[in-house]
């Protein structure tokens, strides 16, 4: 395999599994092809009411003319209370098929199932973001080619761009009619959002929406036109919404991740970012909840208000939002059902897509419009750049999200952890993996204090004054080893086992095989 260096001094392969990779050459640097994917015409075949419900599984699976080598896709909404990927792809082992890709905006552990289907040769890799005994799989290099994760902006791009091509979209919709028109916030499985399979809707050769609650023709608001939908199944259930919920949702209630969050609010204030119209994005973790929560604290002792909150929405952002605190919440997903009721009943809560918020090869995005963006991650070096797909152990149990799309495109890119975890300090001279490079990073702050990226004056002016402890990268690092030590690096064999892409579909790093 020939290698090649990419701008950050990453070495990522030249071509791998038939694909020309091109090297990462800056977050700006737009590679973007001149035009979008192509797709099939389809056609009304005649007049009168169209009812495209399939009676059973077996009567769909025959219309899609299956083969080996498909991609087919699903998407994350339900998160850990997905049903639809695994009982699709037992259907689909169960009649012979082989080296299929599947491309999910994200697995969970409910998907662990997957792993025996990869074993097997069922499952050629994955295109998307994975966790799990899958994301373990992949780094142990049990998949048959490369993996590739991508941000969910970055997802939508290869799909429009034509780099991911879907043979066969299942979408799992809580609510659908027999047209195929479907959204996520009726039905007993509603889940908020289900804009994340836009995409696949759009682009994909055959889309089939999988429903537990068939309503009435119209089925609205029209998340998914039923104009780009072949086949409707109605099936028991979709999935569990009350586990859209996970650890990663739940506000901290660990004394040093609330400092932190509090220090990231107080420095948001300080840096002159709370004003009268400014706008945020904080993730779902614990510490994000809480700044979010903090945050709205100063908001309401400013007497301003912010314009709107980007992302995932939580029970924090919908109080913000009633409070009269927030203008909009503009949401992609839904992390909890109290945002899943706000978005159904609240005209001020507008469910929006990785198109419109996240994608790079479009004429702006909402990402783009945001002041302040607080995310969390597994590992920063002293170059600032942030890993969030791999823990020090080099395993593969984190996907991108908006990750990459936040952080690129916030006025203020805030990193917010705790300086070790379990005796492995966040701060190497190296990280692992690189999910984004050092110059979408703006400030990291942890329990011991604020370090900002030395590019950033404007900040580091700001704050000069204030009672914020700041330290640099370096000072912090060596601050935690003397308590840690300098951690032992993983084993990596030389086999690339997932390629990291960046919004614009280069190569910003690759995942390498763990060894025993």
């Amino acid at each position: 395999m020939q290698w090649i260096e990419n701008s950050l001094g990453r070495k990522i392969p030249k071509e791998i599994d038939g694909r020309a990779c091109k090297p990462f050459k800056g977050a700006f640097v737009d590679q973007g092809d001149e035009f979008m994917a192509r797709r099939k015409i389809s056609l009304t075949t005649a007049p009168g009411r169209i009812n495209k419900i399939e009676k059973n599984w077996d009567a769909l699976l025959d219309k899609l003319q299956l083969k080996s080598g498909m991609t087919v896709s699903f998407h994350h909404h339900l998160r850990n209370g997905d049903f639809i990927v695994n009982e699709t792809m037992r259907r689909l082992a169960e009649r012979g098929l082989k080296d299929l890709v599947v491309a999910p905006s994200a697995l969970f552990p409910v998907h662990d199932s997957l792993v025996e289907l990869i074993k097997t040769g069922v499952i050629s890799h994955i295109e998307g973001s994975m966790n799990g005994r899958v994301g373990v799989a992949c780094s142990k290099g049990l998949m048959k080619k490369t993996a590739v994760l991508r941000s969910h902006g970055g997802r939508y791009r290869a799909i429009q761009d034509g780099d991911l091509h879907i043979d066969v979209a299942f979408i799992a919709a809580p609510a659908a009619d027999e047209f195929g028109n479907a959204n996520g916030v009726l039905g007993k499985s509603a889940c908020g959002p289900i804009g994340i399979a836009l995409a696949d809707s759009l682009y994909a050769d055959k889309v089939v929406i999988l429903t537990d609650g068939l309503i009435p023709f119209p089925c609205v608001p029209m998340s998914i036109s039923g104009l780009n939908v072949d086949h409707v199944l109605v099936v028991d259930t979709i999935g569990d919404p009350e586990k859209i919920v996970s650890g990663t949702t739940q506000i901290t209630r660990s004394p040093t991740q609330l400092l932190i969050a509090e220090m990231a609010a107080e420095f948001t204030e300080a840096a002159g970012i709370i004003r009268e119209g400014f706008s945020f994005q904080a993730g779902a973790g614990g510490i994000s909840l809480a700044f979010t929560k903090f945050l709205g604290d100063r908001i309401r002792q400013k007497g301003v208000k912010a314009s709107f909150a980007v992302g995932g929405s939580t029970r924090i952002s919908v109080e913000l939002l009633n409070a009269g605190l927030v203008s909009y919440i503009m949401e992609g997903q839904s992390f909890d059902l109290e945002a899943v009721r706000s978005l159904r009943d609240n005209p001020r809560h507008v469910e929006i897509d990785p198109f419109i918020s996240y994608c790079q090869h479009a004429k702006g995005c909402f990402a783009h419009m945001v002041d302040v963006a607080v995310l969390g991650a597994t590992e920063i070096d002293l170059d600032f750049n942030v890993n969030v797909n791999t823990h020090s152990d080099g395993l593969l149990l984190h996907g991108i999200g908006g990750f990459a799309d936040a952080a690129a495109g916030a006025g203020c890119t805030i990193i917010t952890a705790p300086s070790f975890r379990k005796r492995i300090p966040i701060i190497k001279d190296r990280v692992t993996t690189v999910t984004a490079p050092g110059e979408v990073i703006d400030v990291i702050i942890t329990e011991r204090g604020v370090s900002i990226n030395p590019r950033r004056e404007d900040l580091i002016d700001r704050v000069r004054n204030s009672n914020l402890p700041l330290i640099s990268l370096p000072q912090l690092m060596d601050e935690v080893y003397t308590i840690t030590g300098k951690p032992d690096e993983p084993t990596f064999g030389d086999r690339p086992v997932a390629l990291v892409e960046w919004r614009d579909g280069s190569i910003i790093d690759v995942v390498r095989q763990v060894l025993d």
